[in-house]
């Protein structure tokens, strides 16, 4: 129950940071479903046009329910606040931080940085893995 309540937090915390900073405009750039799993490509981008965040996503919808699948697929709505408003206890694990030298196509994306920052981490849910994430910060 604890750790339901600390995950609402730290969504709706995310969730309004992104509505301060950005007009939480989610672009995906690329996107499959396969047996059960679903992988998307996103660029968040800020009011003014830029890329502020690049994020890779591996989702195994056979560990949610039916209706957080469809969710998940219509691209609408952040991954933490389908999760959050489904009621699923969630737990961040794995989370590493990265230094990345991108290379033609992130730079295609994001632009003409030499290193950037971000993490990679595994949520599970309800103890099982289902998602994996890279989550790319991109500087001003």
């Amino acid at each position: 129950e604890r750790d339901m309540a600390a995950e609402r937090d730290m969504a709706a915390e995310r969730d309004m940071a992104a509505e301060r900073d950005m007009a939480a405009e989610r672009d995906v750039e690329a996107e499959r479903d396969v047996a059960g799993w679903y992988c998307r490509e996103i660029l968040l981008v800020a009011a003014d046009g830029r890329v502020v965040q690049y994020g890779i996503v591996l989702i195994d919808l056979g560990a949610v329910p039916a209706a957080v699948a469809a969710a998940i697929r219509a691209c609408a709505t952040p991954l933490g606040r389908i999760l959050v408003d489904a009621g699923l206890l969630c737990d961040v694990q794995d989370v590493h931080l990265v230094r990345i030298e991108p290379g033609p196509h992130l730079t295609r994306l994001v632009g003409g940085h030499a290193v950037l920052h971000g993490r990679v981490a595994e949520i599970r849910v309800a103890g099982r893995p289902t998602v994996e994430l890279l989550e790319v910060v991109v500087p001003a």
